[in-house]
């Protein structure tokens, strides 16, 4: 008997199985995004990386998280991606909204920049400027605001 229940869900993130998650995946079973997470955990990138990317693809919004969160941990892992996880992680898209943000964010903390594809280093330059720019905004309206203070307190 397997230490998992794909009824459940229980002990998925256990899988070191790709054969087993591949004959759930054909059955069109359950808690296959949480299953995912799992072979990451425990298989290659290699293994792991095609089972992620069908993973995207199924129809459970929150099945479909999962398989973005299992890219993430690919990279922490591997401190890299393949191209086909590259390939879907820019098709989700960027934005806050996406379902992939998280899983490019690992990726650019995890992942050496001079690993990433061109569109993933632009992605981290644009997101330094922008987080540059948010602090100096938030310097300069302190300063202004503590250069008023200081101007009232004057004029009492």
């Amino acid at each position: 008997m397997a230490e998992w229940n794909w009824e459940t869900g229980e002990r998925l993130l256990a899988l070191d199985d790709p054969e087993e998650w591949d004959a759930v995946f054909e059955r069109g079973g359950d808690h296959l995004g949480t299953a995912v997470i799992g072979l990451a955990f425990h298989c290659s990138l290699e293994e792991v990386s095609p089972r992620i990317v069908r993973a995207m693809r199924l129809p459970d919004v929150a099945q479909r998280g999962f398989a973005f969160t299992a890219a993430g941990t690919a990279a922490r892992l591997n401190g890299a991606l393949t191209p086909e996880l590259y390939a879907a992680l820019r098709a989700a898209g960027p934005g806050r909204g996406s379902i992939a943000v998280n899983a490019i964010d690992d990726t650019l903390t995890f992942v050496p920049f001079r690993q990433l594809p061109p569109w993933l280093k632009w992605r981290m330059v644009v997101s330094t400027v922008q987080g540059r720019l948010e602090t100096w905004r938030s310097e300069i309206g302190y300063a202004v605001r503590d250069a008023g203070k200081s101007l009232r307190r004057r004029r009492r």
